[in-house]
């Protein structure tokens, strides 16, 4: 067992001054940081002034008991793990050690490995959920098969300037993706511009793209550099690249061919070094098929093409997305809402996701606001989430049916927003507005 790389900082409570003088040295030859404390009014005075990465106690001290600090640092340092020592060994104490908040639990006597093993693995419990890839910095979270894939894919690109087409359904983290290539490139000192091509009118999108000169049309009384050559040295994201019109589709083309811009009211041509990665929910080809789309542009956009899973197929992904979620949000709203029982945990893993992550992360920040208390219960999630899990009606019902419960869920996830309800589902919203208006019709 090598030194560890970032020096962890770990307290140990003993009453016998052996015992701290011989774990102190023996983990301090491991590269560790220890601190050492006779009693738990000391400890407790040492971890509101130190960060502590593991606390390492015995049970049975003078005045307060080690359980009690156990419980102490379980429900107020989320960052904090525990590990219990003692010479009173037994199954009733090992598992009241473990209720209480304690990740290991090591009776004495220990051998030097054993203690070594037990240390190891109890500052080893959170790894999954936060550092299990290069990318976690980006808030690309996930240690699933398909997402580990992903990462591959991220760090190739990243190591070449070519063209690349992320593909996602919507929530599931396109633009996540683009900056995790750009600032894992050498590009990462230069600007990472995102734009949002089906958030911007089509009238407005070609002189926010590439700019214009003073003059150029009424109101433009300076000129200004658009969207690429903002971009200039770095990456540039065409989200929602499939709602451009065909017209800005070939514009798009002759930048990417020609590597520069033409502002708008002006003679001469701008030449542009940005990367250009896009992003769309839709599927390209079946545009192409269908002549909503230039093949031409397809082709030069899908020179790497990095197809992001639903959260659905990420298995126990959702699990650590939740828990990554709600320490952030409990963090910076100052919640005291800690953790997921076993049931709401087992609900979070049956639910479908129709919006996954954003539908995830919106609703783990609900949950922090709302909830009263540490924990958060199944019977806390929504309705259509309980329902959804708790109860699972038979086939023998009509297509009409199913759409329509699949219609309601879907909405009910994205809060009511019928535009990002239809984006998942797939139609536009006139569709879906006569979908619902059926709806209303049938129940009334």
């Amino acid at each position: 067992m090598g030194a560890p790389a970032d020096k962890k900082a770990i307290l140990v409570v003993d009453d016998a001054p052996d015992t701290l003088e011989i774990i102190k040295r023996n983990l301090t030859s491991k590269g560790y940081r220890v601190f050492t404390s006779s009693g738990v009014e000391k400890a407790l005075n040492i971890l509101e002034n130190t960060p502590i990465d593991l606390v390492i106690t015995d049970i049975k001290m003078p005045k307060i008991s080690g359980l009690d600090l156990v419980r102490y640092v379980y429900e107020n340092l989320r960052d904090t793990e525990v590990m219990v020592i003692t010479g009173y060994a037994s199954i009733n104490g090992a598992i009241k050690a473990i209720k209480t908040g304690a990740e290991e639990y090591l009776p004495k006597p220990f051998t030097d490995e054993e203690l070594f093993a037990s240390v190891k693995k109890a500052l080893k419990k959170d790894l999954p959920d936060t550092q299990q890839s290069d990318f976690a910095p980006y808030s690309l979270i996930g240690k699933s098969d398909a997402m580990q894939e992903i990462y591959d894919i991220i760090a190739k690109a990243a190591a070449t300037p070519v063209t690349a087409l992320i593909v996602g359904e919507s929530g599931t983290g396109k633009e996540l993706v683009a900056r995790a290539i750009h600032y894992s490139s050498k590009r990462a000192s230069a600007p990472f511009v995102p734009v949002n091509c089906g958030g911007i009118p089509e009238g407005l999108l070609e002189s926010e793209l590439f700019g214009y000169v003073k003059g150029a049309f009424t109101g433009a009384s300076e000129s200004r550099a658009g969207f690429f050559q903002t971009a200039d040295k770095g990456t540039i994201l065409l989200d929602e690249v499939s709602n451009t019109s065909l017209a800005m589709q070939a514009k798009l083309l002759r930048v990417l061919q020609d590597k520069e811009v033409r502002m708008i009211g002006s003679n001469k041509s701008v030449n542009i070094d940005a990367r250009i990665l896009a992003a769309t929910n839709k599927d390209l080809s079946g545009l192409v098929a269908k002549e909503h789309f230039r093949d031409d542009l397809f082709f030069r956009l899908n020179v790497l093409t990095i197809n992001l899973p639903p959260l659905r197929d990420r298995g126990d992904d959702v699990l650590i997305l939740a828990r990554y979620f709600l320490g952030k949000y409990a963090k910076e709203f100052g919640a005291s809402v800690s953790v997921f029982t076993d049931k709401a945990l087992s609900a979070l893993r049956s639910y479908s996701w129709p919006g996954n992550i954003r539908e995830l992360e919106n609703l783990v920040q609900r949950m922090v606001v709302m909830v009263d208390g540490k924990e958060i219960e199944v019977t806390d999630l929504p309705p259509y989430m309980r329902f959804s899990v708790q109860y699972k009606k038979g086939p023998n019902r009509s297509l009409e049916e199913v759409e329509i419960e699949h219609i309601n869920n879907v909405l009910a996830s994205v809060g009511g927003n019928k535009t990002q309800a239809a984006e998942i589902l797939g139609i536009d919203r006139k569709t879906l507005r006569e979908k619902l208006k059926k709806i209303d019709n049938r129940s009334s």
